[in-house]
């Protein structure tokens, strides 16, 4: 495999940082030699996620976040960190010669978004234009020179996915756009609040950030990048309770006379030789379960005469496709390896 590219995780105390080092616990060319954490800097490895109790490589102290210290350290760094932390720290990381993959926000937009959708001015506009959107399976070409890559939010990767190809090919409408989500627990983060607990969540099924949520934008910007169109989304995110699991259901407009079969045939056209999208048959339906633990997505798409509507159906594991995974698939296309290196497409099931 040649030489081993050493890796930093910031935000290893989370759900994502933590996905992160165990994927990248096995993976052949890339090596974790700094756990970065703001909170629990001091702990191990094993004290914050015990079921990644160090036994073979890398670095197992959790490390306050120091830039001098992470460059000295590493050659790409995976930052896992929340909305608005990556964005001061990136700039002197890249400066430095290091590669950055952000799976938070803070890099997925133009910077008169961040204000209306993040709250927070941008501290480094000019690294926006810089900032290549991760979405491998449409962007691959330009990731591959990348210094800097935005990793998408769980939501919208399945919702891009799915409705770009139908787009270009005029077999949907641009809009309005209407997109219901349904995430687990996992994906509102490892902070111990009220709303999180298990009394609250189980058996409850609930909307929020209605509309205000942050991958609505990321939404739009992202089918834009991918087609050139303009599109108008409508998103209403729920919480569901289960730990792991991305299902996105979204509605657009029909083209005159699309039939499901044409769906389906242009997103095996657009897919087909993808190793993790799995294009499901006309009548399959998709089932978050069937991606736990890997790198896949599941694509579905129906065409309602009736109503005049295309349905598209998305679904993810969260942490994985939707975080750590495609984050690894991004550092694999940045460092010349195959997108696979490291990543399972076969699902943990039941």
């Amino acid at each position: 495999m040649g030489a081993v590219t050493r890796a930093a995780v910031l935000g290893a105390s989370g759900y994502g940082g933590g996905e992160l080092v165990r994927l990248l616990e096995v993976h052949p060319a890339i090596e974790v030699t700094f756990l970065g954490a703001k909170d629990s800097a001091g702990m191990t490895l094993g004290a914050s996620h015990p079921h990644l109790a160090r036994t073979s490589r890398g670095a197992d102290v959790l490390q306050p976040i120091d830039v001098e210290a992470v460059v000295a350290a590493a050659d790409l760094v995976f930052s896992a960190l929340p909305n608005g932390s990556s964005s001061p720290l990136a700039p002197a990381l890249l400066d430095a010669g290091v590669q950055v993959i952000d799976l938070a926000g803070d890099f997925r937009l133009p910077a008169d978004r961040y204000p209306i959708w993040y709250g927070f001015e941008h501290p480094a506009p000019g690294w926006l234009d810089e900032a290549v959107y991760g979405l491998p399976e449409l962007f691959a070409g330009r990731i591959a020179g990348a210094k800097l890559v935005a990793n998408p939010g769980c939501y919208p990767t399945p919702t891009i996915l799915g409705l770009a190809p139908l787009l270009t090919a005029g077999l949907v409408e641009p809009g309005p756009v209407r997109v219901d989500g349904k995430t687990g627990i996992s994906g509102a983060g490892r902070s111990a609040v009220e709303a999180m607990s298990f009394s609250a969540t189980e058996d409850s099924v609930r909307p929020y950030r209605v509309p205000a949520h942050q991958h609505t934008p990321e939404m739009e910007h992202g089918l834009a990048l991918a087609t050139g169109i303009d599109v108008t989304v409508l998103f209403v995110p729920h919480l569901v309770p289960t730990v792991r699991g991305v299902l996105t259901t979204t509605y657009a407009p029909l083209g005159a006379a699309v039939t499901t079969e044409q769906l389906v045939a242009c997103l095996e056209a657009a897919y087909g030789s993808e190793p993790f999208v799995r294009v499901l048959a006309p009548g399959e339906m998709a089932d978050s379960k069937r991606t736990r633990g890997t790198n896949v997505v599941e694509l579905q798409a129906v065409a309602d005469p009736r109503t005049g509507t295309a349905v598209m159906v998305g679904a993810v594991d969260n942490l994985v496709k939707g975080a750590a995974g495609q984050a690894i698939q991004n550092a694999n296309l940045m460092l010349g390896l195959a997108q696979t290196t490291g990543l399972e497409t076969t699902a943990v099931y039941p």
